[in-house]
Parts: C-alpha cells; structure tokens; sequence
C-alpha cells in the first residue's frame, strides 16, 4: 500500500497542476500518510477506517494525476504517408514513453505547413501543441509570402532539432532516363526542351531548385506544386508526371523498390542511404550544399522547464539504437540540438535563403 501511494503521488507531482488541485493533493496525503501509520500502531476499527480514507486519497489523487495528464499533440503540416509524417510518428511512439503521456501526431496539410504553422500559434503555451517541421514552413515560407499568418521568429520558440536532410531530384519509373544527364537529354530530343516537375508545396525550396535547373541547362521546366510529398509521390507511381524534388527521405522506400529513381541530391557530399546518387555538385551545379534541418517548435511563451522535459526525452529516444538506424535509413543525419542550437540553425539558414531568393528575383506573394 505504501509502495502504491508513493507512485500515485509521485505521478501526482509530474503533472502541471492548478493551485486548487495542489492543496487538494497536499492535504490528502498529508492525512493519508497519517492515517496508515496510526493504523499500523492501533490494528483496530480504527485500522479500516484509516485504510478505508486512504483509498479514497488513492483514487481521488490518482484520479486527478490521470485527468491531467494531457496527450501531447505532435502538429505536422502535411498529409499522412509523405517522408515527414513518417518521422513524427517514428518519434512520437518513442516520446509517450520517455514523456508518460500520449503522443499523437495530428495532420493539419496545406499550404506547405501553414495551416498547421498558425495552429500552433493559437495554440496554448503549456507544452500540450508542438510542431514537427523542417526548414519550409520555419524559414522559406516567411521569405516568400507577404502574409503568411505567423512569424517564427516570435510567435514560435525552438524546441529541439533531431536531423538535417537533403532535397532529391527523382524521375518516375516510366521516365527513360537512369541518371540526371539523361533526364536532360529526355526533356532536350524527346520532349521538346519541356517539363513538369513534382514539388510537395509551392514557394518551396524544391521549387527553386526546378527554376535553377531549368536555367542552368536551358529547360523550359515548370514546377507543379502539390499538398505535400504524398500525392505527389501517387502521381509520380502512376506515372502522371516524369519527375519530382523532394526531400530524401519522401523518396527512399519508393527509390529502393525500384519504383522511382533518385538521380542526384543536393548537399555538400553523397548521401549514407544512396552512396551512388551524385551530388548535383558534381554534376556541375553549385551553391545549394547548406542542408535543410529538421525540429520540433512550441508556442512562443511555452516556459522553460517545459521545453527542457521534452528535449530531454528527445535526446534519449535519439541516442536509442533502433531510432537512429530507422531514420539514417529514411535518408536523415541525426544531430540532435537543444533550442539554442536549434535556434542557431534556424537563423543560419533564413540567412542563406534570403540572398538565394533575392538572388533570384522572387518577389514574394
């Protein structure tokens, strides 16, 4: 009995409680820790009623430990079965047992991660609404939408990163072509120098590495913007468009099958899940080797102690083996970064992006 009430109270002490629920828990075990040693001293009538109080205390605490503990919603700004989805739900079935709470990933596609962006931000700061995103929707977006319902810079407050990655430039199955040259000499003889290029959202970086392409070897090229990488990729198994850029691991599974062919990736070196796709470095097409990064965001204003809890346990579902391996084979290079390496990244990168938009010409929409 007194190993049960230990947990129930220490479960008790876990939770955020209200200074109404904290009194409540104070004086009921207070009172219960009494009446179990005065039974103990006086084995009685006096002995049930004590036991009988404190299985009251038991279940009213305990019941209020349970009502408290909130599922954490894991907010992913695309719909499920793309490269994105996967890895939330990768790591959240880890978290629910590092955090002790449920850890459900909620889809809220559209708009590159926008709609699930200003969620969050109407979102309550108490650590209960995170976001998983990388690099679109934090940093491209804002660049390039004249209104895009939030500012990450103050609305959000880095969580935690857990990855970096790399864009892909893949041709469908029914595409002749087996490397990237050969995908422009297709376009050039047998297409008549045009083309339509899967991306999974508008105003993307998959959308300036079309526009760069095309540029670089004369193509008319014209990016095709979907509601992320899933039904792109349905588009791109059916063979209802020849090519797509996404992010590796969109493409990984599909690329192993034999079902798409990944024909060169972005990035400084060669990539560990496809040592023999070239980078388009090699191929003669630089100035894109910083590589988008993966994180985890809260509300702005979401305290400390909070953010440090989940950090905390994500670190640990990272250094497990099984998590590791799982998403290096998805095409990821784990790094895990506290907020304010995360932060850093974060800033490095809308650095980068800025002067390639400018660059460019892009004038936001």
């Amino acid at each position: 009995m007194l190993l049960t009430l230990t947990m129930c109270k220490t479960l008790m002490g876990q939770q955020h409680r209200s200074a109404l629920s904290t009194h409540l828990h104070s004086f009921l075990f207070e009172n219960a820790f009494y009446f179990l040693r005065s039974s103990a001293m006086f084995p009685s009538r006096r002995s049930a009623i004590a036991h009988s109080l404190l299985a009251v205390a038991l279940t009213l605490s305990c019941g209020l430990a349970m009502a408290q503990a909130k599922p954490i919603k894991l907010l992913v700004g695309f719909p499920p079965g793309g490269g994105t989805d996967a890895v939330a739900r990768t790591l959240a079935e880890k978290l629910k047992d590092e955090l002790g709470v449920p850890v459900v990933v909620e889809n809220k596609p559209g708009a590159g991660g926008q709609i699930a962006a200003q969620t969050l931000k109407a979102s309550p700061a108490d650590g209960t609404v995170l976001f998983l995103s990388h690099d679109h929707t934090i940093s491209i977006l804002p660049l390039v939408m004249k209104n895009p319902g939030y500012d990450s810079s103050t609305d959000f407050v880095p969580v935690a990163g857990f990855a970096t990655f790399v864009n892909a430039f893949a041709v469908s199955g029914g595409t002749p072509a087996k490397t990237f040259n050969d995908y422009v000499a297709w376009v050039k003889t047998q297409q008549a120098g045009k083309g339509s290029v899967g991306i999974p959202a508008p105003a993307s970086t998959p959308e300036f590495l079309v526009k760069v392409v095309g540029e670089k070897y004369k193509l008319d090229l014209v990016a095709a913007p979907y509601r992320g990488s899933a039904p792109m990729m349905a588009d791109m198994l059916g063979n209802q468009i020849a090519a797509g850029v996404g992010s590796v691991p969109d493409f990984i599974e599909n690329h192993k099958a034999g079902k798409v062919r990944v024909v060169a990736v972005l990035g400084a070196k060669r990539q560990a899940a496809l040592p023999d796709v070239p980078t388009f470095t090699e191929l003669g097409l630089g100035g894109l080797e910083d590589m988008p990064y993966y994180g985890i965001f809260a509300p702005a204003g979401t305290p400390k102690a909070t953010i440090d809890q989940f950090s905390q346990a994500l670190a640990k579902v990272l250094a497990m083996p099984e998590v590791n391996e799982h998403l290096t084979k998805m095409g990821l290079t784990v790094g895990f970064m506290n907020s304010q390496q995360l932060a850093q990244r974060e800033r490095a990168y809308t650095q980068v992006w800025t002067k390639l938009i400018k660059a460019s010409g892009f004038q936001p929409q």
